[in-house]
């Protein structure tokens, strides 16, 4: 009876331990749920689950993927049509602004919620598809255990079904288990913000201050959409550039010029349509760049409409920048 009674309060204890930490990620980054001696978040909460990375090693969840670590945690699936291939796009961009600091400072996880289907084999054609680099884990495992983690990390409510894949939790659990401080965040965020979360907060440093500098040294104003270049830097800018080559998706240079407007707009705002009815332009863009599909961002008429004015104005600016650059640079080789 006396064993009963305890075992009655350690899964008591588990549960409001399980609520605390969905109530602290809630509060967001500012809130440190523990202390690194005595944290209530350690080996006694999050699963020690086995899992198997995308190059076949098997590793255990605590022990060997988040005990003293600076961890990125996001759960995906590779045969998601909706928003997954967005959302890994992002996680990469962050790994570019992060450099080699992932691997040795930070450590980027994405846990597939499809294990069925998603085997170390297919993780890791898809890492490869997205030009992955090191630092960055796939990993798949028992779908009771990955369920269980996803209650765990707060990333799945006990009322949802743990088998509706498109309507998976898209946030991305942030995290120090040294210092027991954890937050959940939206990749859709600024990445500049979340790298000085990831890079400097969560590994308890201040950000660099930086060298006041003056007004002369300010760039110069590119064409004024600030509507449109809001959408790009918080949509697009983890696949495309304007002028900087090709990235996952296209260089955008000259986009407006170079594709017929209403079929831009439509493309803009409904690729996944588009792309549907074997439209040869969209093919074209979907074999080039490694099958990888535009998202439907969901915008609004309106929204598309910044977002090619903004898009037509960068590309001016430009080029007109480029070709006062060659004529400079040719006046120079003359004398």
């Amino acid at each position: 009876m006396i064993k009963d009674c305890f075992s009655r309060l350690s899964r008591s204890s588990l549960s409001v331990k399980r609520l605390l930490f969905g109530i602290a990620l809630t509060l967001g980054s500012s809130f440190t749920l523990g202390a690194p001696q005595g944290s209530p978040w350690g080996a006694d909460y999050f699963p020690n689950i086995n899992l198997v990375n995308q190059d076949g090693k098997n590793v255990h969840f605590y022990n060997d993927l988040i005990k003293d670590k600076v961890v990125v945690i996001n759960f995906i699936f590779t045969n998601c049509k909706l928003s997954c291939s967005l959302e890994t796009a992002r996680l990469r961009h962050l790994q570019t602004l992060l450099g080699d600091r992932v691997g040795r400072d930070v450590f980027i996880y994405s846990i597939t919620i499809d294990p069925a289907n998603d085997t170390p084999a297919v993780l890791k054609q898809y890492a490869e598809k997205f030009g992955v680099g090191p630092g960055w884990q796939f990993f798949t495992g028992k779908e009771a255990d990955i369920t269980l983690l996803r209650r765990k990390l707060g990333l799945l409510s006990p009322q949802d079904p743990a088998d509706q894949l498109e309507n998976h939790n898209l946030s991305v659990l942030i995290g120090n288990e040294a210092t027991g401080r954890w937050t959940k965040r939206s990749l859709g965020d600024n990445p500049q913000v979340l790298v000085n979360l990831i890079g400097y907060q969560m590994q308890n440093k201040r950000i660099p201050r930086q060298e006041q500098k003056s007004y002369a040294a300010a760039r110069e104003i590119r064409g004024y959409s600030p509507r449109g270049e809001y959408l790009f830097n918080t949509r697009c800018s983890s696949c495309h550039t304007i002028g900087a080559g090709h990235g996952l998706g296209p260089d955008l240079l000259q986009v407006t010029s170079q594709r017929d407007r209403d079929w831009l707009f439509r493309w803009i705002k409904e690729p996944d349509v588009v792309l549907a009815e074997k439209d040869p332009i969209a093919l074209a863009l979907y074999q080039k760049f490694k099958e990888l599909p535009m998202p439907n961002l969901q915008l609004s008429d309106g929204e598309v409409a910044a977002l090619i004015d903004y898009l037509e104005k960068q590309s001016r600016f430009i080029t007109k920048s480029n070709e006062s650059k060659w004529l400079l640079i040719s006046g120079e080789k003359r004398k």
